[in-house]
C-alpha cells in the first residue's frame, strides 16, 4: 500500500492486493485515522477490486462514490453510525475497576465469557450464571487481595526444610499427626466451598473470581503440606469423627454465597488463624512451625476477603445482618447433638502445648489451649463488631460458633 499526500482527500493505493487477500485492512485503518465525514480516495489494480470494495462498504455502512464512470478511483466516506455486526453490540463496563461505571450492578447473561469492557456482538448466547449481581459477590479490595496473594505464593519444596530430624517424643509426634489430620479435612471444606461458587459467578466480576481461585489454590497447597507433614513423621492420617464431618458438611450445604463466606471465612478460617498461630508458637519442630506460619498468612487473606465482601454488602443491605445471625443459630442447633471438637484433637493440642507427658508440662499445655480458646472467641467477637453487630449480639454469636472451630 502507498499513501499519497494530497490536499483533499487523503488517498491510498491498494495496488494489486484484492479484498479477498486483506485489502479491507488497508482501507479500514486508513478510514480510522480520518475525521468523521472526510473522504478517503482509494485506487487499485487487482481484478474486480471495485466490486469487492463496494460490497465491503455496504456491509460496513460507509458511503462510496466513484470519480468517473469507469470506476477508476473511489471515494469512501466513513459512516457516522456503526453498521453490520456491531450495530447493536452491548457495552460491558470498563476493564479498570476504578473507572466510573466499570463494574455494573448486574451482568447480562448475553455478555457470557467476554472480558469486562469488551463490546459483545448482539445474538451471543446467554450464559446462566447464578451470581450475576454486584451486591451478591463484590468486594472492593478483591483486586488488591489477589495481587497480594500472587506475590505471597510459596513453593513447599523451597520454602520448607523437609530434611529436618524430629527429636521430640513419639507421643508428641502422634499428637501432631492427629491435629494435621483434623486440619486436612477442614482445609478440604475450605477448598470446596469457594470452588463450588466459582462457576456460578459471572466473569464480569473477574477480580472476585481471581481472588477466590487463588484461595482455592492456597487450600490445595495446605492440604498437600499438612499431608506431607503427617508422612514425614512416618505415619498415616489419624482419626476423623462424625461430629467433625457433620460440622463441615453444614458449610458445604449452605447455598447463599454471602452466608457461606461468613460461616467459613469470617468465623471458621478466622478461628483457624488462631490455631495456626498456636502451632507456630508451640509445635515441637521447625518444619511444623514454618508450615503453620505460612498457612496462617494465607488464611489471613481469606478472612480479609470474606470481611471485605460482607462489609460491602451490608452497606447496601443492612438486613443481611439478621440473616447472618440466624445462620449461626441454625448451624448451632443442627450440630447440638454432635460432639464438636473431638477429644483426640483437644488432647493432641494439649500435648503439643506441653511438649511431653510430664505433669507440670501437661498443666502448662492445658493452660495454653485454654488461652487459645479465649483468643479464638475474642477474634470472632472483634470481627462481628466490625460487621456492625452490637456487643451483646457479637458475644452471643461468637459463643454459638461450632466447637469444631471451622
Amino acid at each position: 500500500m502507498t499513501t499519497a499526500e494530497t490536499s483533499s482527500p487523503t488517498a491510498i493505493d491498494i495496488e494489486s492486493l484484492g479484498f479477498d487477500a486483506g485489502a479491507h485492512l488497508l482501507v479500514k485503518h486508513a478510514l480510522a485515522a480520518l475525521p468523521e465525514g472526510e473522504p478517503l480516495r482509494v485506487t487499485g489494480r487487482s481484478p474486480g477490486w471495485q466490486a469487492q470494495l463496494a460490497d465491503w462498504c455496504r456491509a460496513q455502512g460507509h458511503a462510496l462514490a466513484w470519480e468517473d464512470d469507469a470506476h477508476g478511483a473511489a471515494r469512501v466516506t466513513r459512516g457516522s453510525a456503526e453498521a453490520g455486526r456491531w450495530r447493536d453490540a452491548a457495552r460491558t463496563g470498563h476493564a479498570d475497576p476504578r473507572a466510573p461505571g466499570a463494574v455494573l450492578p448486574q451482568a447480562d447473561p448475553a455478555w457470557g465469557l467476554a472480558a469486562r469492557g469488551a463490546r459483545v456482538e448482539a445474538g451471543s448466547p446467554a450464559f446462566a450464571f447464578r451470581l450475576d449481581r454486584r451486591e451478591e459477590v463484590w468486594a472492593d479490595n478483591a483486586a488488591e487481595l489477589y495481587a497480594q496473594a500472587v506475590s505471597a505464593q510459596w513453593d513447599p519444596e523451597t520454602a520448607l526444610d523437609w530434611d529436618v530430624e524430629f527429636t521430640h517424643p513419639p507421643e508428641v509426634e502422634a499428637a501432631i499427626r492427629q491435629v494435621m489430620t483434623y486440619m486436612v479435612e477442614n482445609e478440604n471444606a475450605a477448598l470446596l466451598v469457594p470452588a463450588r461458587f466459582l462457576g456460578q459467578i459471572h466473569p464480569h466480576y473477574r477480580e472476585l473470581q481471581a481472588a477466590l481461585a487463588i484461595q482455592v489454590a492456597d487450600e490445595a497447597r495446605h492440604i498437600d503440606v499438612f499431608t506431607r507433614r503427617i508422612r514425614a513423621g512416618g505415619g498415616e492420617p489419624a482419626l476423623s469423627t462424625a461430629g467433625g464431618q457433620a460440622s463441615l458438611k453444614s458449610l458445604l450445604d449452605e447455598p447463599d454465597f454471602s452466608i457461606a463466606g461468613f460461616l467459613l471465612s469470617v468465623l471458621g478460617e478466622g478461628t483457624f488463624v488462631n490455631l495456626l498461630h498456636f502451632l507456630a508458637a508451640h509445635a515441637p519442630d521447625p518444619l511444623t512451625r514454618q508450615i503453620a506460619k505460612l498457612a496462617a498468612r494465607d488464611e489471613a487473606r481469606h478472612v480479609a476477603l470474606g470481611m471485605s465482601h460482607l462489609l460491602h454488602r451490608l452497606q447496601g443491605e443492612p438486613a443481611l445482618r439478621g440473616r447472618l445471625a440466624q445462620a449461626v443459630e441454625q448451624r448451632h442447633d443442627s450440630l447440638a447433638g454432635t460432639a464438636g471438637l473431638n477429644e483426640e484433637v483437644f488432647d493432641a493440642l494439649i500435648l503439643i502445648g506441653a511438649g511431653s507427658l510430664a505433669p507440670e508440662a501437661v498443666r502448662q499445655g492445658f493452660e495454653r489451649v485454654q488461652q487459645l480458646m479465649r483468643e479464638m472467641a475474642d477474634g470472632r467477637f472483634t470481627r462481628l463488631l466490625r460487621l456492625g453487630f452490637a456487643r451483646g449480639e457479637a458475644e452471643r454469636l461468637s459463643a454459638l460458633h461450632t466447637r469444631n472451630f471451622m
